[in-house]
């Protein structure tokens, strides 16, 4: 099994890596793969409602900047994490363009991500840690996808690189998430022979103003 993690922070050894290696360390411990993906750093724009990803139906947006290579690797993993830090009590511009297109590309090709496990989780230096973490967590929903929680809200407290490492109820929070998560992994993969998922709605769509 392999887990991909998205580090939606422009610094590549930042607090939301310290963050993010604390439940992927936790992950392999139980022997499941693991990579980090810098997303922050990158220029990556938003989405532009063309709609070509739904006409297409190629898993792909038009716009060629990494994003659809991101897409694969969320497809051929078993689990994904979201990682941010945090701007205005929000998750950065890189990762909003990212996870608007990634997220609309998959949602109008089959929804792949449907019933893998995704978690997400915020480091931040003193408030906004919430709504960002919400930010992040509405990606995870609207995939339809399995979320294992922990003991508290997956958000971790630091200033300089590393520091949120002296955050203890926050490393603890993490380690958690990080051994639910392979729990809920493990639980699936067991599992996925002899339950049966139910079968995929098709969505129906209302608008209110007409």
């Amino acid at each position: 099994m392999k887990v991909v993690a998205f580090n939606g922070s422009p610094n590549k050894e930042g607090n939301t890596y310290h963050a993010i290696k604390i439940v992927t360390d936790e992950l392999e411990k139980s022997g499941i793969e693991t990579e980090i993906i810098q997303v922050g750093n990158k220029n990556l724009r938003g989405c532009m409602a063309c709609n070509q990803c739904i006409k297409n139906k190629n898993e792909k947006c038009i716009y060629d900047d990494g994003v659809n290579e991101m897409i694969q690797k969320m497809k051929e993993a078993d689990g994904i994490i979201l990682g941010s830090c945090v701007h205005f009590s929000g998750i950065t511009g890189s990762m909003k363009s990212f996870l608007d297109r990634a997220f609309y590309v998959i949602g109008f090709n089959g929804n792949f991500l449907r019933h893998k496990v995704g978690t997400s989780l915020v480091a931040v230096r003193r408030t906004g840690g919430m709504p960002a973490l919400e930010q992040l967590d509405n990606y995870i929903k609207y995939a339809e996808m399995i979320s294992p929680s922990s003991t508290y809200w997956n958000v971790i407290h630091g200033a300089k690189p590393g520091e949120v490492l002296e955050d203890k109820e926050g490393v603890q929070t993490l380690n958690t998430l990080g051994k639910n998560m392979a729990y809920t992994l493990e639980l699936i993969e067991n599992g996925k022979d002899t339950v049966i998922a139910p079968e995929k709605p098709r969505k129906k769509y209302t608008n209110f103003i007409r």
